[in-house]
């Protein structure tokens, strides 16, 4: 089969590689389509130290193989992207996002979804509603990382919200916490970018045209700060909008950790750091469908292009050019 695998040199499409022969509890997937993020950009900078590895990890296909249920044959899905090791602590009590042994699709020793076929265990998949196009259940992997704030934080009409980032995931976070009604604000500095969230009523601030110092922000008292940007200015950023006793959250993995956060004064300020990686598929599809119905998911604004497997380098290049939004896969 045709894959895009990182080595040692950097990636390669390959056109031999081996399908995957899927163990009792899988099943063989058909990929339809695949997502590029942040993360598969990261990999390739050196992020894990990732080699010999099919990226990819957002992907909707067509199950064509389950030895385990036959049921699942022939349905469209998307997939959890973790595969615990099932007999740890943490698998017992179904934190397979955090087992010790984890595999990771297309992150960590699993082989990912820019292939014409991948196997996860029949466990990780979800069904992708009737009717729902590739092109938006595609989004679900990214969509449920989005929704996981909102599991490990209670957050509501009286909470005061910043996002600093408006790439793939800043868009998306900045969607799901709308459904809170908390106030919201986004700092990003692309007015493409920010002009898809104003256009939903979205209060957005662009740092680039309007660059402003700690002193300046402090009409800015946010009890919950979102980091997705992954640039030092960004940790500096958050840390300036954060309220003594807010929480800040980190969504952004990186190969190199060029920013750093003020630990005294998080220690003075008794600022409370959230790690925010994984989160619910069920929930996200749910969101999905219901933005799709009412018009609210914009995503002929959010995709960018859809590209083949075969130009899998180039579309790969293309996503990590600076303003660019999602570039899709297509198998």
């Amino acid at each position: 089969m045709k894959a895009l695998q990182l080595t040692q040199r950097g990636l390669k499409l390959r056109q031999d590689y081996p399908v995957p022969n899927p163990g009792k509890e899988d099943a063989l997937i058909r990929v339809a389509i695949a997502g590029i993020c942040n993360t598969d950009l990261q990999l390739v900078d050196g992020y894990m130290q990732t080699q010999d590895l099919v990226l990819g990890h957002e992907f909707t296909g067509v199950v064509e193989e389950c030895p385990a249920c036959s049921g699942w044959t022939g349905k469209r899905v998307v997939g959890e992207i973790n595969v615990g090791c099932g007999v740890c602590p943490d698998c017992k009590r179904r934190f397979f996002n955090h087992c010790p042994m984890r595999r990771c699709l297309g992150i960590l020793n699993h082989d990912g979804a820019f292939a014409e076929y991948i196997s996860l265990p029949v466990a990780n998949l979800h069904e992708v509603p009737a009717g729902m196009e590739e092109q938006v259940a595609v989004f679900v992997e990214p969509v449920a990382a989005a929704l996981r704030i909102q599991e490990q934080l209670s957050i509501g009409p009286s909470t005061r919200v910043a996002v600093i980032g408006d790439g793939k995931l800043g868009l998306l976070i900045a969607l799901t916490l709308r459904d809170t009604r908390c106030q919201l604000n986004v700092f990003g500095h692309h007015e493409r970018k920010l002009g898809l969230l104003a256009a939903y009523g979205i209060p957005v601030e662009n740092v680039t045209n309007r660059e402003r110092e700690a002193a300046d922000r402090e009409h800015f008292a946010f009890d919950v700060v979102v980091e997705c940007a992954g640039s030092p200015s960004a940790y500096t950023m958050a840390q300036s909008l954060v309220r003594p006793m807010g929480t800040l959250v980190l969504k952004s993995t990186k190969a190199e950790q060029k920013g750093h956060l003020d630990l005294n004064m998080l220690v003075v300020n008794e600022i409370k750091i959230i790690g925010s990686r994984c989160g619910p598929f069920g929930r996200a599809l749910s969101w999905l469908e219901d933005s799709v119905r009412s018009g609210y998911f914009p995503v002929d604004g959010i995709v960018d292009q859809v590209m083949p497997l075969t130009a899998g380098e180039k579309a790969l290049e293309v996503a990590s050019q600076s303003g660019a939004l999602k570039i899709l896969l297509r198998t």
